[in-house]
């Protein structure tokens, strides 16, 4: 069962406030430097603006997370869950929910795609793996993987399972809590045919991370889920180019 948590409004609003306010700086820096021709930023696809992008929202996360916790008193390693009683339990499950979810959530995401192909609409690929498959140099590649694989599932674990939904559900809303905030995590990867994979996938984080209260729990499906589908894109880029362009 998960514990209470002892956040408190005016630093959560703070939170949401200076991510938001982040985000919004980043994207400005990026089109000012994408008008002037700076190196870097020329393209929506080139580094510089990877780097800004990802840092104005998931870095950004994971250093307000930081002051977040402490402005509560809580040391990172027992906000993350290392401390907890229970870590090798969480870590057991959540590679339980791992092998159990993906099919499902590949099996969704298969049917999603066949229905909106069938209703003349077919789906393009999202833009994360389109900037993948464009780039070429072996440290951009990485980078993203390195993103991917940390740096996205710590952050938006953090924003989705560890900050908005105990909040919200203290706040004496649970079911807005559970499915409200999947569905927010759902929508913010702007896809429709990963949209209800997605809300899958966050409503079993949720249902995870209340099982362990350990933060780690959900962080661990997340990463493995992404890794797994960078394993997919690279086998099928490799060895499969023509259906990659």
């Amino acid at each position: 069962m998960l514990s209470v948590k002892p956040w408190r409004v005016a630093p959560v609003m703070s939170y949401c406030a200076l991510l938001l306010t982040g985000v919004l700086w980043g994207g400005m820096l990026c089109g000012v430097a994408q008008h002037f021709g700076v190196p870097g930023f020329k393209n929506p696809d080139d580094f510089g603006n990877l780097v800004l992008g990802t840092f104005s929202f998931q870095g950004q996360a994971c250093l307000l997370m930081l002051g977040f916790w402490r402005w509560h008193g809580i040391a990172w390693r027992a906000g993350f869950g290392f401390s907890g009683p229970q870590l090798k339990r969480a870590l057991r499950l959540a590679l339980l929910v791992f092998i159990l979810v993906l099919p499902a959530v590949w099996l969704l995401q298969a049917a999603s795609i066949f229905t909106l192909t069938r209703l003349g609409h077919p789906p393009d690929d999202q833009a994360a793996v389109r900037l993948f498959e464009s780039v070429q140099s072996w440290w951009m590649r990485a980078y993203l993987a390195g993103f991917a694989v940390v740096l996205a599932p710590v952050a938006e674990e953090f924003i989705f399972r560890g900050l908005l939904y105990p909040f919200i559900k203290q706040l004496g809303w649970p079911q807005l809590a559970w499915f409200g905030v999947s569905t927010l995590f759902a929508l913010i990867h702007f896809d429709v045919a990963t949209f209800l994979p997605l809300l899958l996938l966050a409503m079993t984080l949720t249902w995870l991370y209340e099982k362990t209260d350990n933060l780690l729990a959900p962080i661990t499906v997340h990463a493995l889920f992404n890794a797994t589908n960078l394993v997919m894109l690279v086998v099928k880029h490799l060895y499969f180019p023509d259906a990659a362009t």
